[in-house]
């Protein structure tokens, strides 16, 4: 039996958010940060010499971080269908800025939880470098260079010209929050608290403390270390103390450890997090603190048994996502993503996989806060550019533009980086070095390519012109190498879509765990051949097959579907510009196939009805075979499917039954009505041990009159949005499912529209109009305040009686 074993501690800090004691008093992932997003200045194109002050600026465009300039779009097929048929090309973004009173004489650094891409910076036109990766999260010591009394001037250039660099949407820009994060000489370094818990049990728990320190001074300094855990009521439950000499110009480090008796432990139905606190004290004065969030849990995978999370024995029900978000491209809120979270574990997903980057820093706040188990992936691309296409998925000739150029350069330090800024986060229960490096062809090969069932779109056989498949065996031990220098607590692993060819590698071999990817039918058999191998599925299709693999075999943990959520990109010929992969669409809303998953993820009785046309038309939202209303022809002839987890249901259309049947005897746990449309109400009721367990209507709809109109937000602080969904109704309340009515918000007060998604994927509408075209009959406003003061929304459209949100900024 094989087992990988661990046991750990992991932060997580919050961003904005107001959670009783876990509230920092600034932004970001260091809780000495403050947002340094107001007021940039940005043109889009070159500039030459636009570090220089001289350089005028007053012309540019002001606006606010985070900020990705592709998605003003416009859609053009002369740019790639890999990123979404959106342009790229060069930035420049400029910020003027004094220090503030407790600023002067600290050390500043300037922060960059991530640029889309080779950004380099400058700082009073000082060059501080350039970082090529766009996922990257990096900083500048940019205190040597700074004008203590009046302004400086920070200036960075954003060069994303190879616009086809992707196999998906990337956005451009400065799409990620910045931070000044101002320090004493002596003081903790970024990302300089590292935080384990060797031993982890309901009883008691064993936590280690590793804490840099950081003498920028020109004397020895005597510092005394303390480090203080405090739990959701705000009680130091756990202290310990050490002293260090920190010599000039160096980082020393200071150890020390506590126990905890009875901790509360992490977990997906209970994410208990403390607060770690940990201050330095130089010649016996306060000059530093780091504020962290950890978390007390422990998790192992067994060759045989799965996962196990607190030592019980779960399956992985997870899910990919890309990082954009529709109409706000890749410059995501942070609230966006909570409501698309939360939408994803009530259907009962319970792990992430950030495919295939570092995410923004939020994102794992919120798999923290919500309870979400995270696969954290470092790359898509080794040394050698993948296949990106530029005229539709497997349509014509593909770029190889991409990360593989800065790959030997910038590997090392971007792994080094993803894992310190990351180390802990209590989500995070494993590293990915890659994302199916070895696909046949794309671009490493194998002579077993001439032979048996090998999952090949592009390039079929064995290609001698392409590098050798025993390649991948060597860079992924060196990265492998790498992790383990700054994480022992978590298992490596990869994705793997390859995997004909590379068990004839020793690339299998290097990695802790070994995720299979779109491969069940190798689960059994490879078990018995590698008994020792972890294998999980790490991105899976949505069929019931696909679950039923991870359901029935003890040994597989996992499945991550592809995907979570409609995102830009891989898309396929014009003028489609997306993926519809998703279990909910571009603007949040939840498919059918949502429901189906949820009936199968969820124990909550779930009951739901979608519809399709026996004919075989293909009309779903993303779905493609079926959706949830009752507005057809007369007359045609439908299948009615119904996604349920009670043991039988009962279908009655305008109150005569159709049927009662068992859900033991549906094809792949759907029930299925064959009947003829007629106007009027569909309804499902459910049954469990003889006992109505749950009921679903849906009814036919008349002719739209009215815009229905819900906030889940009426009070707004600081960047916080307010989601407005929008409903085309009729008369009696009915959604109408056909409905494509042009859509014009307007706003009065201190507020801002900053995007409207409707969820089609084929529309070329100006994302930064106040106007879009209902899709199925819905469409989503994003709405936040400027400064404090009520702010009137008004919502209308042609023919339709117009409705209006009051917001309020605090």
């Amino acid at each position: 039996m094989n087992i990988v074993s661990v046991k750990i501690t992991l932060k997580c800090i919050a961003v904005l958010v107001i959670y009783s004691v876990f509230s920092l008093n600034t932004n970001g992932q260091d809780s000495r940060a403050t947002l340094f997003n107001a007021n940039w200045k940005f043109h889009k194109g070159d500039v030459p010499q636009g570090e220089k002050a001289a350089t005028s600026d007053n012309i540019w465009r002001t606006l606010d971080l985070p900020h990705d300039w592709s998605i003003e779009g416009p859609f053009s097929d002369e740019w790639a269908s890999g990123t979404g048929y959106l342009p790229a090309g060069i930035g420049w973004y400029r910020k003027t800025f004094p220090l503030s009173t407790d600023q002067l004489g600290k050390n500043i650094y300037l922060y960059f939880d991530g640029v889309y891409k080779n950004s380099e910076v400058w700082i009073n036109e000082h060059y501080l470098g350039k970082r090529p990766n766009g996922y990257a999260s990096y900083y500048y010591d940019i205190t040597k260079y700074l004008n203590q009394r009046g302004t400086n001037l920070v200036s960075v250039k954003v060069d994303h010209t190879d616009f086809a660099d992707s196999r998906w949407y990337s956005g451009s820009g400065i799409n990620r929050n910045v931070y000044l994060i101002a320090t004493e000489p002596v003081h903790i370094p970024l990302w300089g608290v590292a935080f384990t818990t060797p031993t982890v049990s309901a009883e008691t728990a064993s936590a280690n403390v590793v804490v840099g320190i950081k003498n920028t001074s020109k004397s020895i300094a005597d510092v005394r270390v303390v480090s203080e855990l405090i739990d959701a009521n705000g009680k130091v439950v756990a202290q310990a103390e050490s002293k260090a000499q920190a010599a000039p110009d160096k980082t020393n480090e200071a150890k020390l450890s506590f126990m905890v008796n009875k901790p509360s432990l992490w977990s997906v139905e209970n994410p208990a997090l403390y607060k770690l606190r940990t201050t330095l004290f130089v010649n016996s004065k306060k000059t530093d603190i780091v504020t962290e969030q950890v978390g007390f849990r422990n998790f192992r995978f067994d060759a045989d048994k799965g996962f196990f999370l607190n030592d019980q024995n779960i399956k992985l029900k997870g899910l990919c996502i890309h990082d954009d978000a529709g109409a706000l491209g890749s410059a995501v809120p942070k609230d966006v993503w909570e409501r698309r979270l939360k939408t994803l574990k009530a259907m009962g997903c319970n792990s992430i996989r950030m495919s295939h980057n570092p995410h923004q820093d939020y994102l794992y706040d919120l798999c923290d806060q919500l309870g979400l188990l995270v696969q954290d992936e470092a790359f898509d691309e080794w040394e050698i550019g993948k296949n990106k296409w530029i005229k539709g998925w497997n349509v014509g000739t593909p770029g190889k533009d991409g990360y593989s150029k800065y790959f030997k350069e910038w590997a090392d330090q971007d792994l080094r980086d993803m894992i310190l800024r990351n180390r802990n986060r209590t989500c995070i229960i494993m590293w990915s070095i890659g994302n199916e490096i070895d696909y046949p062809n794309d671009p490493y090969t194998h002579e077993v390519l001439n032979t048996g069932r090998n999952p090949q779109i592009y390039g079929k056989g064995y290609q001698a012109g392409n590098p050798p498949a025993s390649r991948m065996g060597e860079i992924a031990a060196h990265l492998v190498q790498v992790v383990k220098q700054y994480d022992t607590t978590r298992p490596v692993t990869a994705a793997l879509a390859g995997v004909v060819m590379s068990n004839f590698t020793t690339y299998p071999d290097a990695l802790d765990l070994v995720g299979y990817n779109y491969q069940e039918y190798r689960y059994s058999d490879d078990h018995k051949q590698y008994p020792k191998r972890i294998i999980y599925g790490s991105e899976n299709g949505k069929s019931y097959d696909a679950w039923t693999a991870v359901e029935d075999n003890e040994h597989i943990s996992a499945q991550y579907l592809w995907t979570g959520i409609d995102f830009i990109g891989e898309a396929r010929v014009w003028p489609v510009r997306g993926s519809g992969a998703g279990l909910v669409d571009l603007a949040g809303f939840p498919k059918p196939e949502y429901f189906y998953r949820k009936s199968l993820w969820t124990k909550e009785p779930t009951v739901y009805l979608a519809v399709s046309k026996i004919s075989g038309e293909r009309r779903g939202r993303g779905a493609g075979w079926a959706e949830s209303h009752w507005t057809w022809t007369n007359a045609d002839s439908v299948n009615v499917l119904c996604y349920t987890n009670t043991e039988e249901a009962e279908l009655f259309l305008n109150g005569k039954s159709l049927g009662r049947k068992l859900l033991k005897d549906a094809h792949q746990k759907v029930i299925v009505w064959k009947t003829v449309y007629r106007p009027g109400e569909l309804t499902v009721r459910g049954y469990t041990q003889g006992k109505e367990a749950g009921i679903y209507t849906i009814k036919t709809a008349g002719e739209a009159t009215t815009l229905k109109t819900v906030s889940d937000k009426t009070i707004l602080t600081g960047d916080q949005v307010a989601h407005i969904e929008i409903d085309v109704i009729d008369p009696a309340g009915i959604l109408v499912a056909s409905a494509e009515n042009e859509i014009e918000i307007r706003i009065e007060g201190p507020g801002k529209l900053i995007g409207l998604e409707s969820g089609n994927l084929a529309s070329h509408e100006d994302y930064k109009s106040n106007k879009r075209k209902a899709f199925h009959g819905k469409l989503l406003a994003y709405v936040q305040t400027i400064k404090p003061g009520p702010v009137k929304v008004t919502i209308s459209s042609p023919g339709l009686k117009t409705s209006t949100i009051e917001l309020t900024g605090k």
